[in-house]
């Protein structure tokens, strides 16, 4: 389950990274709130999954699966620049990612 939390954490990290994008500065209503919840929830269940995993491997992935996602959903929906080095950079956090995930503990 740890592991489960952990994803689903870091999915609610890139919804709150997103939404705080769209709030103009915390200005608009919807997208404040929904930055705070999300958020909320994403610390909460990361909390879940570092009852088991190790404190490294947890906040290392979830921070991964961040920085990713928010990469992603820039380039996909926001149109920023997908150059080489930027797609460079985001295959090396991966990379990191499933180093820390099969080299971490088994929970």
């Amino acid at each position: 389950m740890a592991w489960f939390y952990l994803a689903i954490a870091g999915v609610l990290e890139v919804v709150w990274a997103f939404s705080m994008k769209k709030s103009a500065g915390f200005t608009l209503l919807v997208p404040t709130a929904i930055t705070i919840i999300a958020s909320l929830a994403s610390f909460v269940l990361l909390s879940f999954s570092m009852r088991t995993l190790p404190l490294g491997t947890a906040y290392t992935v979830w921070t991964g699966i961040g920085a990713v996602g928010a990469f992603v959903v820039g380039v996909v929906v926001l149109g920023e620049a997908a150059t080489p080095g930027r797609l460079i950079a985001g295959a090396l956090i991966i990379a990191g990612i499933v180093l820390m995930k099969v080299s971490g503990s088994p929970a």
